[in-house]
């Protein structure tokens, strides 16, 4: 077996409020080998979302620890965590969380020069043209359908060749058609790369497109599975 990119330890969230204290997540433990493809269902309040904060070292738990490529997430400090992020993961939201004023190849572009990358530019231009947007690379995200602007999240995601790839509801703001069209590029991306893919979904047919399934209900995972791929 493929060593793990992702070890997860005995994960809790508690949050206090008026009320008292609320637990978010119970007690969580999982590995995800390199190379595999998970994705995390449940009902809305089930505490997905705050795990795969968690797990991108946006968030930090109560008790409990996270390993990102061999590295305890919170051992770092945020600014730490932060570096450990951009060197290993990418990310892509239901609503594309791309930058307004920026066109779709500056889009893409950013994490490379963040990175410290050479030929930004030419890396960024090739990968929208690897998702089919060749024409597009000079439009703002306004002027583009909303499975273009997934498409260029993917492309912004993918460019700089995470080891994990943390995806939340990627097609939960998209039709149909449209959802389907950006999942089959989305695994298709994944499968050429060799990313980890940890995917947040309401969707049971994408989930069983994964290599594994987590089930969460009320704070905690109740069900680890095979996916039945097809």
């Amino acid at each position: 077996m493929s060593p793990s990119i992702l070890s997860v330890h005995h994960l809790s969230k508690t949050v206090r409020d008026s009320s008292g204290e609320l637990q978010i997540l119970r007690d969580i433990s999982f590995e995800i080998p390199q190379g595999q493809s998970c994705a995390i269902v449940g009902a809305s309040g089930s505490g997905k979302s705050t795990l795969l904060a968690l797990l991108a070292g946006l968030d930090t738990p109560s008790q409990g620890s996270v390993e990102l490529a061999g590295t305890d997430l919170f051992s770092l400090d945020e600014d730490q965590r932060a570096q450990l992020r951009a060197r290993h993961v990418g990310f892509v939201f239901q609503n594309f969380q791309l930058l307004p004023h920026y066109t779709a190849l500056e889009n893409v572009m950013m994490p490379l020069e963040l990175a410290g990358q050479r030929d930004a530019r030419e890396k960024a231009r090739r990968m929208l043209e690897h998702v089919g947007l060749s024409r597009r690379l000079s439009h703002l995200p306004r002027l583009l359908s909303g499975g273009e602007q997934q498409r260029v999240a993917l492309a912004r995601a993918f460019v700089t060749q995470p080891q994990l790839l943390l995806a939340d509801e990627p097609t939960g703001s998209l039709d149909h058609a449209t959802g389907q069209a950006v999942a089959d590029l989305m695994f298709q991306l994944n499968q050429e790369s060799g990313t980890t893919l940890v995917l947040v979904t309401h969707d049971r047919a994408l989930a069983q497109r994964c290599d594994k399934v987590l089930t969460m209900q009320a704070g905690a995972l109740v069900t680890e599975t095979a996916a039945q791929a097809g």
